[in-house]
């Protein structure tokens, strides 16, 4: 299988959140104002169902719905990437490969860390899934306080199966990582940054061509990036120091990250809903109170850059 040479990353990738509604079902119908509002607030491509998409909480029959719903309604206009999270490497390439016959322009999958596996046998594991498809695959690794995959072993794997193209990672003080794997890789596969985007201005130096954030922030995300990368970090650091709040904030625990993205899509007219899947976190009244005093200066900082509340809204896009 001859792997896609038209798909590349340099910028925002937003995860798509799961729209539920109040009885907490799947709501499609709400899914094309999420593509939308990436789409006209500067992403390079979506991504779904993630962590921040609550896939952890979604059924087979739901992540496969939310996928082919995505391919539908971007329509061509932005690049899909299909997340495909499994312990089971059956599994994963199954979905990899329903998921490219979707039409996605990529399959990102989670390292499988629920228990220590060496890199010989995660070898194995993503061998499969990349035998299984010719699209470009990215790899996530989430693995707080423990190692990472290796830069010898993304270049391993990477010789073996070139559609092997980028690796998501996710942890501090990795600029040196970055480093090592555009080296050892000589810049064929790219380095994405997620967590928020907590670390976009080092990281931007550092080479990363990607960033993984929550949807809410794309926009600005999207403009930092930009600024970060022709050179005027200045410029770039005056936003940035006016979302980090708030990005830090959130992700103190992946429930009440979701609890904060839904919120401030709601407070800027992208969702009807803010409604965070059971078992969720109940939030305590100051938590709620904090978010909301949060996403105003998010929307205050908006307004002082004479930048739209809903990109995607009639009129504003």
């Amino acid at each position: 299988m001859q792997p896609s040479g038209t798909f590349r990353i340099d910028g925002i990738i937003p995860i798509i959140p799961t729209p539920f509604t109040e009885e907490q079902q799947v709501a499609c119908e709400d899914l094309g104002d999420l593509i939308e509002f990436a789409r006209t607030a500067g992403a390079c491509a979506i991504c779904l169902p993630a962590y921040a998409s609550e896939f952890y909480k979604l059924s087979e029959a739901e992540r496969i719905q939310l996928i082919r719903e995505a391919v539908r309604l971007a329509s061509g206009r932005i690049p899909v990437i299909a997340q495909v999270n499994y312990l089971s490497s059956v599994q994963a390439a199954e979905v990899a490969a329903c998921s490219q016959e979707l039409g996605v322009a990529a399959v990102s999958t989670a390292v499988p860390r629920l228990f220590a596996l060496a890199e010989r046998d995660l070898y194995r594991h993503f061998e499969r899934i990349l035998s299984a498809i010719s699209i470009p695959l990215i790899i996530q690794d989430f693995n707080p306080g423990g190692a990472t995959v290796s830069p010898v072993f993304i270049k391993t794997l990477h010789r073996a199966f070139p559609h092997f193209r980028y690796v998501k990672l996710e942890e501090p003080l990795m600029a040196a990582k970055v480093e090592a794997i555009r080296r050892e890789t000589e810049d064929e596969v790219g380095v994405i940054e997620g967590w928020g985007g907590m670390y976009i201005l080092e990281l931007r130096d550092a080479g990363i061509c990607g960033v993984m954030p929550g949807l809410a922030l794309t926009d600005l995300l999207a403009r930092v990036y930009r600024l970060a990368s022709d050179g005027k970090k200045n410029e770039a650091y005056d936003i940035f120091q006016g979302v980090l709040p708030q990005i830090v904030y959130s992700l103190q625990n992946i429930e009440m990250f979701h609890h904060a993205e839904k919120l401030l899509l709601q407070a800027r007219g992208v969702v009807r809903y803010a409604h965070v899947r059971d078992a969720k976190l109940e939030m305590h009244p100051y938590e709620v109170e904090h978010i909301q005093f949060l996403n105003g200066r998010i929307l205050a900082l908006l307004d002082r850059l004479n930048m739209p509340v809903n990109p995607a809204a009639r009129g504003e896009a």
